[in-house]
């Protein structure tokens, strides 16, 4: 009775928009009035799940790329892309989802590589020629490139839940976020050529040359995140520190491009960004402690195990889930709710926890772009001044090769763990 009241509350409340960290608690606290349990439970369990050293790096994470976006960053990454593929056919496209894997490695969230790229790729895009839905959708399927290759906040959220080493979940990110990115490539060279988009003239190497060194300090930013990180002479928290401060140098004394009055606005934003994140782990956490006490991650594993302890099958299982899932809940509130029941059921099957929790990140990062509450979707179509339903058409070759590549890394465990392996043995 009192899990049915847990879960009736939780999807009434999704369903009728109220948002997810208010539906957990809500959910929660229904709960523990049925059970008779001690409200006193709430404070408790927010306090310890947002209690953990590494979370405070998100902040952080995200400051940096607050103040980088703001500093110029944004322009420049788009010129040096475009400098790089810019000429080939379509190559607008290319220099979409390339500067989403450049900025991606800077902010470590989808949302802000959609509305930061997209701000500027999409109005040029169109007055360029390209179809508003292809330029929306080509814009929104790059953006979740972002939170796989490093840094990226969900890996922190998955390290943080899980005790894997946050250093190892970023390599393992690395290979998955560059298959993806050449995956989207490749499909968009393909539709380009198809339909005969226009590209770019070739503006020389001296252009390519000015266009590396304008970016540079950009670009070096994820250089120095992830040498921190390896070299082990910063924690993930101390080295997102380090980086908000190079961005503040960088953005306000290097590129001379954000003003010091716009910065305390842009620490409060950040601020606000990073209390909703840490909410909705905090309350999170206390859905997560009644899942535990009523059992329901044993009950999941023995009730796929009942039908298959094929890993083969269970990982097909378990991608199918979270697919659905990512269409319907926000990623880090997917993530908190579920990574531990499926880890146990992973694990039950032979299946390693950092190639689990690899190929788990990447297939919610595929939930950002679908419908019915894919938030980039939203984001794109947005700037596009569109309808929700033609950027969905648009993006469905880009959504087949990121499940192409999903599929790869599911199967192929070697290409989440070989990079983390080689380096921290």
């Amino acid at each position: 009775m009192e899990v049915f009241v847990l879960f009736a509350v939780f999807v009434g409340s999704l369903v009728i928009g109220i948002p997810v960290a208010i539906a957990l608690g809500l959910s929660s606290l229904s709960y523990l009035l049925v059970s008779g349990i001690p409200l006193v439970v709430i404070p408790q369990k927010v306090y310890a799940g947002i209690d953990v050293f590494v979370l405070l790096s998100i902040p952080g994470f995200i400051l940096a790329g607050n103040l980088m976006n703001n500093g110029g960053i944004t322009e420049r990454i788009i010129r040096f892309a475009n400098a790089l593929v810019g000429w080939v056919r379509g190559g607008l496209g290319l220099t979409n989802i390339g500067a989403s894997m450049l900025f991606g490695g800077i902010t470590g969230t989808a949302v802000a590589d959609a509305a930061s790229i997209g701000g500027v790729m999409i109005p040029g895009m169109k007055k360029a020629g390209y179809p508003a839905d292809f330029s929306a959708a080509v814009t929104a399927a790059s953006s979740t490139v972002g939170p796989i290759i490093p840094p990226s906040v969900p890996m922190i959220i998955v390290g943080a839940l899980s005790g894997i080493s946050v250093g190892q979940m970023f390599m393992a990110g690395a290979v998955p976020g560059l298959l993806m990115g050449l995956a989207m490539m490749i499909t968009c060279y393909v539709i380009a050529r198809r339909k005969n988009f226009p590209r770019e003239p070739w503006r020389g190497a001296s252009e390519l040359v000015r266009a590396l060194g304008s970016a540079f300090w950009a670009i070096a930013m994820t250089g120095i995140i992830i040498y921190g990180l390896l070299s082990g002479i910063a924690t993930p928290t101390e080295t997102a520190v380090v980086a908000s401060v190079y961005a503040f140098i960088v953005g306000a004394f290097v590129y001379r491009e954000l003003p010091l009055k716009k910065v305390p606005k842009i620490i409060v934003d950040s601020a606000v960004s990073a209390a909703s994140i840490l909410a909705l782990v905090g309350l999170a956490n206390v859905f997560g402690w009644i899942l535990v006490s009523e059992r329901i991650p044993q009950a999941i594993a023995s009730a796929v195990l009942t039908i298959t302890d094929n890993p083969i099958l269970v990982i097909l299982i378990i991608n199918l889930l979270l697919l659905f899932v990512g269409m319907f809940m926000e990623t880090i509130a997917a993530l908190i709710i579920l990574f531990v029941p499926l880890l146990s059921l992973a694990q039950a099957v032979g299946i390693e926890p950092l190639h689990f929790a690899t190929f788990a990140v990447l297939n919610l990062m595929i939930g950002l772009t679908t419908p019915p509450v894919g938030v980039c979707l939203f984001v794109c179509a947005g700037i596009a001044r569109l309808p929700l339903t033609p950027v969905v058409k648009a993006i469905l070759p880009f959504l087949l090769s990121n499940i192409i590549v999903l599929l790869l890394v599911s199967f192929i465990p070697a290409l989440a763990t070989w990079l983390p392996n080689l380096i921290f043995q």
